[in-house]
């Protein structure tokens, strides 16, 4: 499952609409415990779809597989109605961009670490990028703007001015289909508000997947997923969910009093799968 080629009538994506669908998906990891379990949902283009739950729940599992990071055991993943596999990983993911967790910075300014999202990307094009990720609200206050060093892996950075670099990639490399793996997690409120308005100026116009702990990120999805136990339990948009007082309304009633969506501080420091 986890080794991924591609089939030998593979071929190039080109210009995709972005519609992304999971059909009856389920996933493990060799012979130990299923992660996903009979997965189904779309994303349809211009819309985003958020998928919240517990650590561990299987929702950062959903958006490897649309890299193609692994493969799903069942079930298919298509865009634009053709299963990924039958595409070749590197347009797949050329019309992807991801804004994750833990972003990768490398020794360098903040000016090339943009153009890592496009490396034939012009000069006005990264500071546009800049300016819609907010990376300016920072930058310019350094000596040298987008010329200031970061040092290795972002060392020299707040948490969530890396994530602002990572989302002016995002703008640089301007595809069809964002996928956000809980960027604004252990983000400082200010930062917080920072990379909201970003995220709210990338998801116009694009299929947008967002893995989310917390509920200001997802609350004007177009559809919310509750993951649990490597299923959707439930989904509807967050005024319905809440209603419902189901396990959506749980997570929301824990965020008031954690932060973000968890039931225990176990869960607070748990992996996310």
């Amino acid at each position: 499952v986890l080794l991924r080629s591609c089939a030998s009538d593979a071929r190039v994506l080109v210009n995709p609409y972005g519609e992304i669908r999971f059909n009856n998906v389920w996933f493990g990891y060799g012979n130990q415990r299923t992660v996903l379990r009979g997965v189904t949902l779309v994303a349809s283009p211009g819309k985003t779809i958020a998928l919240v739950g517990v650590s561990g729940a299987g929702k950062s599992t959903i958006v490897n597989l649309v890299l193609r990071f692994a493969d799903p055991s069942q079930g298919t993943i298509c865009i634009d109605g053709t299963d990924i596999r039958k595409l070749t990983i590197r347009s797949l993911r050329a019309h992807i961009a991801l804004v994750p967790q833990e972003v990768q910075l490398f020794y360098g300014t903040i000016r090339e670490n943009i153009l890592y999202g496009r490396l034939s990307a012009t000069e006005d094009e990264v500071h546009r990028a800049a300016a819609d990720a907010y990376v300016n609200e920072f930058a310019m206050q350094l000596p040298e703007g987008l010329n200031t060093l970061v040092g290795e892996g972002g060392m020299t950075l707040s948490g969530g001015q890396r994530q602002r670099i990572a989302i002016a990639r995002a703008f640089l490399r301007n595809a069809p289909i964002v996928l956000f793996d809980e960027a604004t997690s252990a983000i400082d409120a200010l930062g917080e508000r920072f990379i909201q308005r970003a995220m709210e100026r990338l998801k116009v116009g694009r299929t947008v997947l967002i893995v989310a702990h917390r509920l200001s990120t997802i609350e004007d999805a177009d559809e919310i997923c509750v993951v649990d136990g490597g299923e959707i339990v439930e989904r509807g948009s967050h005024h319905r969910l809440v209603t419902a007082e189901g396990l959506y309304a749980e997570l929301s009633g824990a965020r008031a009093k954690h932060g973000d969506f968890q039931l225990s501080p176990e869960d607070a420091v748990a992996s996310t799968i």
